[in-house]
């Protein structure tokens, strides 16, 4: 028919498929590097289900499409729509989205994933509470998220609490790009691997042992500049009080004085619930780690700042967000404690999803 055009076909944004012994998934948004969608999150936790029943997989491997990283992060674009109509489907989505992370950090069979490229908030749920967990040269690791006037979730509280020293809690406020070598020392990770022997490897997964695998062709990482920092970093974040980090911080050089001026430029509220919820995550499972990040997501998706962050970062890309409110004294302690309140008969209630597979 004249000026018609017949439809193209819709490509799945996230695909699964069995090699050999191999499962599969690829997250197929590589324009949008990958972020994660309700729909991707859905698919994910209903296909590991399968695969973890199947005894014809004996392992699952998870990697991005395209060549500029495995996921960055939740689809915050469409957070901030759905923000603008209440923000229901934003929650339902991360109530699905913590199902897959706890099923991930106790799935029944080696889940190896390939931290290539970008691997930001919600990137680092589906793969940093994996079992194999392979960066490279190219990896920029963190949790972002005090960018854009949210506090690191999936499950990224948790593991940030157990970086050595007071580092997580350095990446957690400055929303700091980390490497390879950085992610392996914080603990994010477990084997450097050049990127160029990535597809090599996943051959090889199809028909051989994991470790076996894995051992041909790991390497050795570089130095990690974390690691040489943690004197001072430890000496300025171990406060409780935000403040106090920032005045620490102004004392010690010109690399902790730039981290003061990063922290500075978040969103005030932000920072002080993260640091909050870094120390109140210590000793908890992931399962109640979820549940509390669910807390504080809800909270924010009622406030201001998430959605002012989200308009200033990708919206109108002004980069000038205006913070409420706008300066950290201005935060009372009875401000970051109304965020961890319990949510009553929304509250997120994780079983293990490991025993339930």
């Amino acid at each position: 028919m004249a000026g018609k055009h017949p439809q193209e076909p819709l490509v799945a944004e996230v695909l699964f498929e069995r090699r050999g012994r191999l499962g599969v998934v690829t997250l197929n948004r590589p324009k949008a590097v990958n972020a994660l969608t309700a729909g991707m999150a859905s698919a994910m936790l209903a296909q590991l289900t399968r695969w973890a029943h199947d005894d014809a997989v004996a392992v699952v491997l998870v990697r991005g499409a395209g060549d500029r990283g495995l996921c960055a992060g939740g689809d915050i674009a469409a957070i901030y729509r759905d923000m603008l109509d209440g923000g229901a489907a934003t929650a339902g989505f991360w109530a699905e989205e913590y199902k897959l992370n706890s099923l991930i950090s106790g799935y029944p069979k080696p889940y190896v994933a390939f931290m290539d490229g970008l691997v930001l908030g919600g990137g680092v749920g589906i793969s940093a509470h994996g079992s194999v967990r392979i960066v490279t040269e190219r990896t920029r690791m963190g949790m972002p998220e005090t960018t854009i006037g949210f506090v690191p979730d999936v499950g990224g509280t948790l593991l940030l609490s157990r970086s050595p020293g007071e580092t997580g809690t350095y990446a957690a406020l400055t929303g700091a790009h980390l490497s390879g070598a950085d992610a392996l020392f914080l603990g994010f990770a477990d084997h450097f691997i050049p990127s160029t022997k990535l597809e090599d490897l996943a051959e090889a997964l199809e028909s051989e042992p994991v470790d076996v695998a894995v051992a041909r062709f790991a390497g050795e990482p570089p130095p990690s500049v974390l690691a040489a920092q943690q004197e001072w970093i430890d000496q300025c974040y171990s406060s409780n009080d935000a403040e106090e980090i920032l005045r620490r911080l102004r004392t010690v050089g010109a690399e902790a004085a730039e981290a003061a001026d990063t922290i500075e430029a978040k969103s005030p509220v932000a920072v002080k619930v993260a640091l909050e919820s870094l120390r109140r995550v210590r000793g908890l499972s992931l399962e109640q780690a979820l549940a509390q990040e669910y807390r504080v997501g809800l909270r924010f998706l009622a406030g201001p700042d998430f959605r002012e962050g989200i308009r200033a970062q990708v919206v109108d890309k002004d980069r000038h967000p205006h913070w409420q409110p706008a300066t950290l004294a201005e935060v009372s302690r009875g401000d970051v404690e109304s965020y961890f309140a319990p949510l009553g008969e929304n509250e997120l209630m994780l079983s293990k999803e490991r025993d339930n597979v």
